[in-house]
């Protein structure tokens, strides 16, 4: 029994998995689109957005490692270095919808950038999803389980 919850901890489901990043990515995503509005009254959007993108993949990242992907430990740099990559992309998406914002509507307001932003933030972030899963974290998915039942035959053994 105790291995089957450790399998679980290790590799949750696909639905489990969504579940911890929407609720871990996105509320690091909601607290930096607040942190982006209020960064950009300072400094231009642009800067603004790639100074808390840093920031948030750091921090989303060790979320991920430790609770979303079942990993139980830190990210290591590899996984950090794989996430910037699916972040910088995340990043462009946002750019670049918030480019096209502005190229249609001459002065939006507050609560229309924040939801352009945030909309383009969720399409990034389903697509970040799959990579973090597939690519980024998909090796502790495969192989804790695999350890863990090698665990088990070495104690029946």
């Amino acid at each position: 029994m105790g291995t089957a919850q450790s399998r679980q901890k290790a590799a949750p489901t696909a639905f489990a998995a969504f579940a911890r990043f929407v609720l871990c990515g996105g509320g690091v995503g909601l607290a930096s689109s607040f942190a982006v509005a209020g960064l950009a009254s300072w400094v231009p959007w642009a800067l603004a957005n790639a100074l808390i993108t840093v920031g948030s993949t750091l921090l989303a990242t060790e979320l991920h490692a430790r609770f979303t992907f079942g990993a139980g430990g830190r990210a290591t740099w590899r996984q950090h270095t794989q996430s910037a990559g699916s972040a910088a992309a995340a990043y462009a998406v946002t750019c670049g919808a918030m480019v096209v914002l502005h190229q249609l509507v001459a002065a939006p307001g507050a609560l229309l950038e924040q939801a352009v932003y945030l909309s383009a933030s969720a399409l990034a972030g389903v697509a970040r999803f799959a990579v973090l899963r597939l690519v980024v974290f998909a090796r502790q998915c495969r192989t804790e389980p695999l350890m863990a039942r090698a665990s088990l035959v070495g104690q029946l053994s």
